[in-house]
């Protein structure tokens, strides 16, 4: 069973909120526009938000009256949080309509849409951001998207160390790819892995070991780039074993099974 990502617009869960408490209006509210008398600029919302380490991209009015929408984007993922006209409480949330039952966002244009993934051309996978198990100049190569600290992912990694055993001729891309709303902890150590490049880091990780704590923005840009790749292909899960024609493997996950996959294409 593949783990499932939450929705792009259930980033916003990363924030604690102290108050869904909506702030008094103004005195004369609703006899004309709301942005007249209510404002937040980017700025304002980026100190506003501050603690979150995030970066604010864009502030509108929200669908709901009382509050301003903020779209922001973190560790390679974009989200949306509300910020009420008093800019004293944070709003987590989505907001739907309840005629349509349908969630409705100020900026539903900026926020990518879930996929319904069917397999992709292997060209396109940012390898040079992979980690290599088994030959890396094989002809034959498999693609494996995973997350060190998904459950799935670690009963995977042990039977990818045996299929590389097996196939000599063959090289396993690991594409790091952390769901950092199911495993918050995933981002760094995969951040570890690839910076440092060291195979003995890559098995621990999917050990459940700790690791070095990746140092400034080591790592990062690999990481990032992995994760829109994959968000934007639609893969919401982890793990996904893509076989060398960039088809998801639907057997069963062990090394005798993915390796007969292989070999019957």
């Amino acid at each position: 069973m593949i783990r499932t990502t939450l929705t792009t617009l259930s980033l916003v869960l990363l924030f604690a909120v102290s108050s869904f408490a909506m702030s008094p209006a103004k005195d004369g509210c609703g006899t004309q526009e709301c942005s007249k008398c209510h404002s937040l600029s980017v700025k304002e919302a980026t100190d506003l938000l501050s603690f979150a380490g995030v970066t604010v991209k864009s502030v509108k009015p929200a669908p709901s009256h009382g509050m301003h929408e903020v779209l922001f984007q973190k560790d390679g993922g974009v989200g949306i949080v509300f910020i009420d006209y008093g800019k004293k409480h944070l709003i987590q949330g989505v907001i739907i309509d309840l005629k349509t039952k349908e969630p409705v966002a100020a900026h539903e244009k900026d926020i990518p849409k879930p996929k319904q993934f069917s397999g992709l051309d292997p060209k396109l996978i940012p390898v040079q951001y992979a980690m290599v198990m088994g030959n890396p100049k094989a002809a034959k190569k498999l693609y494996v998207f995973t997350d060190p600290d998904c459950p799935y992912c670690r009963t995977l990694h042990p039977e990818l160390q045996k299929l590389e055993k097996m196939m000599p001729d063959l090289a396993i891309h690991i594409m790091l790819y952390p769901l950092q709303q199911l495993h918050p902890q995933a981002y760094d150590k995969a951040r570890t892995v690839l910076s440092t490049k060291s195979r003995k880091n890559l098995d621990l990780a999917f050990e459940g070991k700790e690791l070095p704590k990746p140092k400034g923005d080591a790592g990062k840009a690999g990481v990032d780039a992995v994760i829109q790749f994959a968000q934007e292909q639609g893969i919401n899960g982890t793990p996904m074993v893509l076989l060398p024609n960039g088809k998801p493997y639907q057997g069963p996950r062990d090394a005798e099974s993915i390796k007969k996959a292989i070999e019957g294409m």
